[in-house]
């Protein structure tokens, strides 16, 4: 039995279309965790056990990891919460869990940064590796998924891409650091669900193809979208100004400012990329089929 938490999101809906074809190969149940059963497809809600509710809740996660052999843990970071609220706090319900019902395996969805001079100071990231330490001290045979930013954050300039033809973040024009698809993401936490062979605690990196910079995407984006996208860098006030105005608590939003500072710091560069930790979708092919789409529709 696989345990899916955050199943509609991004990761998570890869994730299980992957172990739903692999399934009947492998012998596998599948249960997943869910707020709102109805944002399943209809064709996953009848190959699936639901547990509906929160994965952040003690009696929910109770039903849920009852029986389970491996799980795949997702925090959906909570704007409204400090970071070690919306990481530790949200888990330590889980970690209980885990070591009441005697789990097998746990991976998890976390950062790159362990080991790098600015780990401690990389606000969510901080808080991210802080609560796979809480996982690995329940006895759990458990690998965090150490991720770069993803593709999929553009998606969130769509409309500015669109309209203004530019996109904005806080790093040097010219660092370059590693991106990774999401679906990758899922891709690799399928194979270590499935193969369940490992033990121990450890950091799986999945870094994509290569290290971008913001210049290097501006030009990619130019080039697959066929129009003029330029990078303008927008200052660590400015992100925490704006980020406070949309409501966010202001610890979670100084966090989120810490994680980019380190960033452009150095904290994604602490992984050399070799055939293990290297992914095979590239910036072109993500922006042709995911990013191009979202621009002109």
């Amino acid at each position: 039995m696989i345990v899916i938490t955050a199943p509609t999101g991004n990761i998570g809906r890869h994730l299980l279309s992957l172990l739903l074809e692999s399934a009947p190969t492998h012998d596998e149940e599948l249960r997943v965790v869910v707020r709102d059963p109805a944002r399943l497809p209809d064709a996953v809600r009848e190959r699936v056990e639901v547990i509906t509710g929160s994965h952040g809740d003690a009696d929910v996660v109770d039903r849920a990891f009852e029986g389970a052999d491996a799980v795949f843990w997702l925090v959906p970071p909570d704007a409204s919460l400090p970071p070690e609220d919306a990481f530790c706090g949200f888990t330590r319900p889980a970690a209980k869990a885990l070591a009441a019902h005697g789990v097998g395996h746990v991976v998890g969805v976390s950062a790159l940064g362990r080991g790098t001079p600015v780990a401690d100071r990389a606000g969510l990231v901080t808080a991210s590796l802080a609560m796979d330490d809480l996982i690995a001290g329940t006895g759990v045979a458990y690998r965090a998924l150490a991720n770069p930013s993803f593709f999929e954050n553009l998606l969130e300039e769509a409309d500015s891409i669109r309209e203004k033809g530019v996109f904005t973040d806080t790093v040097h024009a010219d660092r370059r650091a590693p991106l990774v698809a999401v679906a990758d993401i899922a891709d690799v936490a399928a194979g270590l669900l499935l193969e369940r062979s490992w033990t121990g605690n450890d950091s799986v990196p999945v870094l994509g193809p290569q290290d971008l910079s913001p210049h290097d995407l501006a030009r990619i984006m130019t080039e697959q979208l066929g129009r003029p996208v330029r990078y303008a860098r927008q200052s660590l006030d400015e992100l925490y100004t704006g980020l406070v105005g949309h409501g966010l608590d202001e610890a979670f939003a100084q966090g989120l400012v810490d994680m980019k500072r380190a960033k452009d710091e150095g904290l994604d560069a602490g992984v050399s990329r070799t055939p293990d930790t290297a992914s095979r979708t590239t910036f072109e092919e993500w922006c042709a089929r995911t990013l191009k789409p979202a621009v002109l529709s």
